[in-house]
């Protein structure tokens, strides 16, 4: 197991790698919105020591028939400074932005929040940890569940961030 999990998660990064799929390059802005009925599904990013920066990729899942309102945040947090974020009550996550700055070798992070016809209040919970430092990170939301919210804190020594993600039922 311990040789399959790491062969996974390279055939992963070089897939979507080769297909393009990296929402930004290293060191430059990331901002990825899912369509308006949609919430992210699905999250891979990959860390570079050289960089000290990652690649992120995401997918999404429908969830509304359609968005009645959505807005992006602003900054929730400044550099290497840790942050708990949730969209407000019942509303999902559908859309992250952040910049890369090389003196601090970390991002500033801004998400987008949607409300539509359901509520997304049931059986809410915060996942482990998805990575370690310096290591690949993925998150796939639990059968039935949306993605509501993120926290993160990172580390000056590894110049990375590890991660946890908050995911709700619909109504």
């Amino acid at each position: 197991m311990q040789v399959i999990l790491p062969l996974i998660m390279m055939i992963t990064a070089a897939y979507a790698a080769r297909k393009g799929r990296w929402v930004n390059n290293y060191d430059q802005v990331l901002k990825y919105q899912c369509q308006n009925h949609q919430s992210i599904s699905f999250i891979i990013s990959i860390h570079d020591d050289i960089f000290e920066d990652r690649t992120w990729d995401f997918g999404c899942q429908n969830t509304f028939n359609k968005a009645e309102s959505c807005y992006w945040t602003s900054y929730v947090n400044d550099f290497d400074q840790e942050f708990t974020f949730v969209c407000p009550f019942g509303t999902i996550l559908s859309g992250m932005e952040s910049y890369h700055d090389n003196t601090a070798e970390d991002r500033r992070w801004k998400f987008y929040c949607c409300k539509g016809e359901a509520l997304f209040t049931r059986n809410c919970r915060w996942s482990r940890y998805v990575n370690n430092f310096d290591h690949y990170l993925r998150w796939d939301a639990p059968t039935n569940h949306h993605l509501t919210g993120a926290h993160s804190y990172h580390h000056n020594t590894y110049e990375d961030r590890r991660w946890r993600f908050h995911s709700c039922e619909k109504n």
